[in-house]
Formats: C-alpha cells, structure tokens, sequence
C-alpha cells in the first residue's frame, strides 16, 4: 500500500477544519481538487474514508485514524524542517503573522524592514485578524504568530496548547477634544461627557468597564467604534472622549486631540502567543524565533517616540 503524504495532508485539513471548502482554502486549491485528492486517497488505501451520505462531509471510521496518523506525519516533517533549519544554519521560509492595525503599522513593518535585511530568506505574510477568529487560526495552523491585546486588568491569555510571550506595555491615555472650554478635571467628571467607546471585547472597551466601576461611574457611551483611527477622528471634531492606548497617539499630528492629565487609566499588554510544539524537541520552530525576535526589537523601540509624545501633555486649563 503506498499512501502519497501529500493527500495525507489534505485529509488532515478536512478533518481539523470540518470539510472540504474551508480546507480548500487553507491550501490554496479549489474544492474539486480538494475531491480528487481524497478519492485518490481512498483508491490508494481501499477504503472509504469520506462519508457522503450526509449533505456536510465527514470521515469514516477509518478516515479518522488515517487522519491521526496524517497529523503525526504533519508533525515529523516539521520536526525534520527545524532539525535541518538548525544543522544548516540557514533561515528561510513563510512565517505567517496575525496583528491588527496599530501593531501592523509600528511594529511589524520596522520589524519586516529589519528581517529583509538580515535574514533575506524569511518571508513573513501579514494578515489583518484579531480576536477569537485570529485565536482559531492560530490553532488551525493556519497562523504561525499572533499579536493579541487585552486589558492589563484581566488575566493573560493561558492554554495548554498556546505559548503566550508578553511583548509591550502599552499605556492608556483619555483623549478630548482640542476646544472644549471645560474639560472634565477628575474621574468623577467623567460621567457627564460622551464616550466613544470600544467594542466591549476590546482592552479598551474592557478599560473604560473596568474604570468606571473603579470610580463609580456611567460612561454614555454615544459612539462606539472598532478602529482607532475613526475614535479618534470623532474626539478631534468634538464628539467625546476616548480611552486610546499609547501607541495609537503616534498616528495623530499634534494639536489635533488633547491628552489628559488624567493618569492611572490603566494599559493593555501585547503578546506574541505562538502554538505549543507537540515535536520530540519542544522547541520553538527557529524561523519563528527569529521573527518574534525581531518583533520584540521593534517593540523595544517604540519606548522613544512615545515618551516623546506622552512626555508633557497639554494643561488642560491652557
């Protein structure tokens, strides 16, 4: 019986990811492709692998085992490329990165600038996700290194199967409009202005929850928005405040939002989270070291600018 592991890989994405269309896409083939792998498949074992007499594709008793199997030769292979990566010395290859805006613009491209330099070989592929789909990727595969967020006031993120390195600290700064004749002085001022608020599950959805029951207030959330970008556009045309992290303050031309006196907001922590490696070594894949290395360099160097920036902030009775 010979088994091509090629077809053994797109059992392998069938399986994990529950049908042929989503693993079609994660291997960058058509579904009829995806088909006729699997049917060849089954002619090289002489068994049936694919139930088809559902309307959602799902696998046999024994497409199961083949795929258990399928996943272990997924893991050898990566096992012999890391092995070979180390015994060479020589670092190449995709390195799939999951970020969202802010980090994607002020880290990851000082990052790829530096990686082009010093390792030509390493491709890294950006995608724009964050979240919970970014979180399935990542454990599909699908994603190699995920930049995520959270509010410093929660837990870090903590799975058996997920390696979690915390990257920056990034501080919150309430932002107001430039021209309010009266901005709020204290916390408990804070009740009694709009809010553009985040998304619930975002930090700073979860930094205004967290600070209003600190300070015993209702925040009237009037807008909320994803993107700092237009949060902050709306606090400069004078429709509120907003809690934005440090970092995002690096897009706005000075003049244009006033940062609070107001301190003790709280930050939200940048991790890089990476899967857990289920290999005889344990190691981290080396190519993927070296981009979160250099990820953490660009990091590093953020501290400049922002302490420029954060360094002495408008009085807000000028």
């Amino acid at each position: 019986m010979d088994i091509d592991p090629r077809r053994l890989r797109v059992l392998h994405e069938v399986a994990r990811r529950g049908g042929v269309m989503r693993a079609a896409e994660a291997l960058h083939l058509t579904p009829s492709a995806v088909s006729q792998q699997l049917a060849q498949l089954e002619r090289e074992v002489g068994l049936a692998l694919i139930d088809r007499s559902q309307r959602s594709v799902s696998l046999t008793p024994a497409g199961r085992v083949l795929a258990g199997y399928a996943e272990r030769v997924e893991e050898e292979l990566l096992e012999a490329r890391r092995e070979l990566t180390r015994f060479t010395e020589r670092l190449a290859g995709p390195v799939r990165i999951a970020a969202f805006p802010t980090v994607i613009k002020h880290v990851l491209v000082p990052a790829m600038r530096e990686l082009a330099v010093r390792h030509p070989k390493i491709a890294p592929i950006i995608h724009e996700i964050y979240g919970q789909p970014a979180l399935q990727e990542l454990r599909m595969g699908a994603v190699d290194v995920l930049i995520t967020e959270q509010d410093m006031g929660l837990p870090a993120l903590s799975q058996p199967s997920l390696s979690t390195r915390l990257l920056y600290v990034d501080e919150y700064r309430i932002v107001l409009p430039p021209d309010w004749p009266d901005p709020p002085r204290t916390f408990a001022d804070l009740t009694e202005v709009p809010w553009v608020a985040g998304e619930p599950s975002q930090a700073t959805g979860q930094a205004l929850e967290r600070l209003a029951g600190l300070h015993g207030f209702e925040p009237r959330r009037v807008h909320v928005i994803t993107e700092f970008g237009p949060t902050l556009a709306l606090v400069a045309a004078g429709h509120g405040v907003a809690i934005v992290p440090a970092l995002a303050l690096l897009d706005v031309p000075e003049g244009e939002v006033r940062v609070s006196e107001l301190r003790d907001v709280g930050a939200r922590r940048l991790d890089a989270v990476t899967r857990v490696s289920r290999t005889r070594s344990g190691e981290p894949d080396p190519v993927q070291a070296v981009v979160i290395g250099a990820i953490e360099e660009a990091t590093a160097a953020l501290e400049t600018p922002l302490s420029g920036r954060l360094r002495t902030p408008e009085p807000l009775d000028s």
